[in-house]
């Protein structure tokens, strides 16, 4: 079963968008849950208050790419922070990204293509990570691509995360010049809009969410960004079954 990769990074807020990037993380990871899907951890660079700067984890499950794949693009969240003394709205940013694993047979690595670093782990793996080198840090020479994986105890098991997160990556930029070669085919196409543009803004102090591509609100977000995703999934399915 083929799984999906999503890349959560915090972007413009400082701690503010750390901490709306975590509570991203959360309304994925309990989306998979509710759907019983399993979602595993790949990297995490938390922020100093508990937030994340990135966060890249796979979930595995029937159709989760299929679900999951319309959600990549800039999430923008509208929301007194906890941080904040006056009471004052502040707009923040995170990025996400969602890439559909990519098997061996899809894409071959020459291993003498990659140069492979291990480290000292770091993060909330325990005291265990910090005494033994089990992260692990792949080079793709020919593209520059970095990958680092550290959720694991072993070498060997974050060696294979990795190489799956870097295979995945590279069929993704496969996948985009393919595209660019065809031109303005996927402009009228729903989610293929581009990492840099804005898809979503959560407006907490009116409940509200609006996915700006299809121009549509929902007045229910403290429920979904609970996990309950499933709203806006049946919207988005409903919208290109009439375009199909």
């Amino acid at each position: 079963m083929k799984g999906v990769i999503i890349e959560i990074r915090a972007g413009t807020g400082g701690e503010e968008a750390a901490s709306f990037a975590a509570d991203l993380f959360r309304m994925y990871s309990r989306f998979a849950e509710k759907e019983g899907w399993k979602t595993f951890l790949i990297n995490t660079s938390q922020s100093g208050l508990g937030g994340y700067k990135e966060v890249i984890f796979e979930i595995k499950g029937e159709s989760a790419y299929e679900d999951l794949k319309y959600e990549g693009g800039v999430h923008r969240v509208q929301r007194i922070p906890t941080t904040e003394k006056s009471g004052r709205v502040h707009t923040s940013t995170a990025s996400v990204a969602v890439l559909e694993e990519a098997t061996e047979t899809e894409i071959k690595i020459n291993p003498q293509e990659v140069r492979v670093d291990v480290l000292r782990a770091s993060g909330p793996g325990g005291q265990h990570v910090n005494k033994t080198e089990s992260a692990v840090r792949l080079l793709h020479i020919p593209t520059g691509m970095i990958v680092i994986c550290q959720e694991e105890r072993s070498q060997q098991q974050n060696k294979e995360k990795a190489m799956g997160v870097l295979r995945t990556r590279l069929l993704a930029r496969k996948k985009e010049e393919e595209l660019a070669l065809r031109g303005d085919e996927r402009k009228d196409q729903i989610g293929m809009a581009m990492r840099a543009e804005k898809i979503r803004t959560y407006n907490f102090p009116q409940n509200r969410i609006t996915d700006h591509r299809i121009k549509k609100s929902w007045h229910n977000l403290d429920k979904i960004i609970a996990g309950d995703l499933s709203p806006i999934i049946k919207t988005f399915k409903k919208i290109l079954k009439k375009k199909d």
